[in-house]
């Protein structure tokens, strides 16, 4: 079958992120290919695998591949004959290879970001040094702070990508459509002029994706926003759901799911939201929301109370940062800084 035109665009959108960006990642019909032969074993379709192609790590588990395989070597002779075949004979394939894409990219571009990154310079950290000098010798307080901040821009890139990843993938997995505030169907009942960001909505249900609920969203004057928007979708014509994937209790969790229940809505939490976006999602993709998003975050959560050692250090020349984690996990990060990424917020307060 041919592509037709929505198609050719759902395609070549999964191809890009970010062209014209400092860090732009374009996927290969090679790297594409890969990642359809990880789709066709993920749902039993190794058959469809050409048997020449071979895996470093002798699996196609997708997360336990190097991003660097996938752009390297051969994958399909054809691979739009491949494309189109597996839409014609797959349930579900676009969204799951789009999705696919989606989490590959962002995979790459955040190695990009780790490599580009650049230290801070004095001018960002040191009126940071007046809470900490004297504490330990200056040139220890110079490299401290130096490695925070720095950590800190990742950290802060890390929470921004995943944001740009998780609801999307979320969307397409119910099969509805996200909506920024410009041209959403969710207007503000103070003033309709105005809409809200929607994270997805499919048929007359407006979900609100989260990944916590936390005291602290109160303390940032945004809290009371998140309450209004369930009346909003009620006066929009429109029913509210909130899925939130960590179970953990707070105050402003209950809240917030009362808010919505009130509303005529549905809250759902933790192992329910789970359920629920894996009973809406159709059998193909429930088994992309289980593998790549939900038990990640749960193997994470068996870890988090065991903190192992770290060591860091940058080389003489600082191409390199070698980070260990207790005694047996060794990364390398190579480096290369891109000035343009370089951060200059001195108040982070906020």
């Amino acid at each position: 079958m041919a592509l037709d035109l929505e198609q050719k665009q759902l395609l070549s959108k999964a191809r890009l992120l970010g062209p014209g960006t400092a860090l732009p990642v374009i996927l290969s019909d090679a790297e594409l290919s890969k990642l359809a032969f990880v789709i066709f074993a993920d749902l039993g379709l190794d058959d469809l695998i050409p048997s020449d192609v071979r895996t470093p790590s002798g699996t196609w588990e997708y997360y336990s591949l190097p991003l660097s395989w996938f752009a390297s070597g051969a994958g399909a002779d054809d691979f739009m004959t491949l494309y189109e075949k597996s839409l014609s004979t797959i349930r579900d394939f676009q969204t799951y290879f789009k999705c696919m894409c989606e989490l590959h990219k962002r995979r790459r571009k955040y190695e990009m970001i780790l490599q580009a990154q650049p230290l801070p310079t004095a001018l960002q950290v040191a009126p940071r040094a007046l809470l900490e000098f004297g504490i330990l010798a200056t040139p220890a307080v110079a490299s401290w702070l130096t490695w925070r901040k720095w950590f800190y821009d990742i950290d802060n890139r890390a929470a921004q990508e995943t944001g740009y990843l998780f609801e999307p993938i979320l969307a397409s997995a119910l099969g509805g459509t996200p909506y920024a505030s410009r041209n959403s169907p969710v207007r503000r009942r103070g003033d309709e002029r105005k809409g809200r960001q929607v994270d997805c909505i499919v048929g007359t249900d407006a979900y609100e994706f989260k990944l916590r609920v936390t005291i602290a969203a109160s303390g940032q004057g945004r809290f009371g926003e998140e309450i209004d928007f369930a009346e909003d979708c009620v006066a929009s014509g429109l029913r509210p759901i909130l899925l939130v994937l960590d179970p953990t209790p707070s105050s402003r969790l209950e809240d917030l799911s009362a808010a919505f229940r009130a509303a005529n809505g549905e809250a759902h939490v933790g192992p329910a939201a789970w359920e629920y976006l894996e009973a809406r999602s159709g059998p193909t993709m429930a088994t992309f929301v289980e593998k790549y998003v939900r038990l990640p975050i749960e193997s994470l959560d068996e870890h988090m109370l065991e903190l192992l050692d770290l060591r860091i250090s940058a080389g003489a020349d600082r191409r390199e940062f070698v980070l260990q984690l207790g005694e047996a996990h060794t990364w390398t990060i190579k480096r290369r800084e891109d000035a343009s990424l370089a951060t200059d917020d001195i108040d982070e307060s906020e």
